[in-house]
């Protein structure tokens, strides 16, 4: 790990505004600053908070959505909500997979993208819904969710 990444995890579990600092807390300051929890980041926090590695990682490891991995280029999440699953996010979800080559959720193997299932984005209104990159969007068929995700995939490659 480079100097800079040890630069921002120090930071980031060290310099948090609120008043009561917790190991949530520390986790969440340190993928906001880098995009992830490299293992040096639990062993900072755990340092930090005086309590053991594994106490720290039983944290981290309760919440679904912490990555332990750097980023890959583009976060696709698909709405799987009530709304959403009522007007077939189950398709979406299908078709999102097929377009990345997935057979469920998680990052593609050449590090380009992750697909993720989100259990609300806000938009049920627009049913089905997805989000690339956080750009939503509604009424979302499974041919449409293809062409969004080559299209996202595309445009990165050409830049």
């Amino acid at each position: 790990m480079d100097a800079d990444t040890r630069s921002l995890i120090s930071d980031a579990v060290n310099n948090q505004p609120q008043s009561t600092v917790t190991v949530l807390s520390s986790l969440l300051a340190i993928e906001d600053a880098i995009g992830y929890i490299p293992k040096e980041a639990v062993e900072a926090v755990a340092l930090r908070m005086d309590a053991t590695i594994n106490d720290v990682w039983a944290v981290a490891t309760f919440y679904p959505n912490f990555r332990f991995d750097p980023p890959t280029e583009h976060r696709i999440e698909v709405c799987w909500g009530p709304s959403c699953h009522v007007m077939g996010a189950d398709r979406i979800i299908t078709a999102a997979q097929d377009a990345l080559n997935l057979t469920d959720e998680g990052d593609t193997p050449d590090g380009r993208a992750t697909l993720r299932y989100n259990t609300c984005l806000g938009a049920c209104a627009h049913a089905p819904v997805m989000a690339i990159d956080h750009h939503l969007a509604g009424r979302i068929t499974p041919e449409s969710a293809q062409q969004k995700i080559a299209d996202a995939l595309h445009s990165a490659a050409s830049h």
